[in-house]
């Protein structure tokens, strides 16, 4: 399986949501998962994967099934110097097990132009970062993700789920696969 993951906040509360599945190519959603994290640290410039990890650890320890990867909304590793972003941490706090896809939408400083894909029609790049699998497999699966316009429909689906769903929205998600 694969997992597609994001996290969204509110106050000192997240929502972190990961899609399940089966293959790159795919719109098939195995499995929703979501969890409520309360309460967060609070957003510390420049140390983001400080907030946002414990919400991702917290996600993985609600699923059992083996990853292939795990695709996340951001960078691996930051600017050319390769800076430990969130991708790197969390490819670290699961033991270098799963390999780690960073999908950022907005450039990061000094971020090197072999990281720039550009799917559909879109003159916009997504920047791509990954740990424990060539950056140029993880373009690859990115590019080949499901969906014809910039994001890929599942890293656009995993927003949309965590973002649009307070603790009722888990509550309803329950009937429907997700978890707290």
């Amino acid at each position: 399986m694969i997992l597609t993951t994001d996290v969204a906040y509110c106050d000192d509360t997240a929502i972190a949501a990961g899609i399940l599945h089966p293959h790159w190519l795919t719109d098939e959603i195995a499995r929703t998962v979501t969890k409520k994290i309360d309460p967060v640290v609070p957003y510390e410039s420049g140390q983001f994967y400080k907030r946002e990890l414990p919400c991702i650890l917290s996600l993985l320890e609600e699923i059992a099934d083996d990853l292939e990867a795990i695709v996340i909304d951001g960078y691996v590793d930051l600017g050319r110097e390769g800076k430990p972003g969130l991708g790197r941490h969390l490819f670290e706090g699961v033991g270098a097990a799963v390999p780690v896809i960073g999908v950022a939408k907005r450039e990061f400083a000094d971020t090197p132009d072999e990281c720039r894909i550009f799917r559909g029609k879109s003159k916009t790049p997504l920047y791509i970062t990954s740990a424990g699998m060539p950056l140029s497999k993880a373009k690859s699966h990115i590019l080949t993700m499901h969906g014809v316009n910039r994001m890929p429909t599942l890293l656009k689906r995993v927003d949309q789920v965590c973002r649009g769903h307070g603790q009722e929205g888990l509550v309803a998600r329950r009937g429907a696969g997700g978890r707290n």
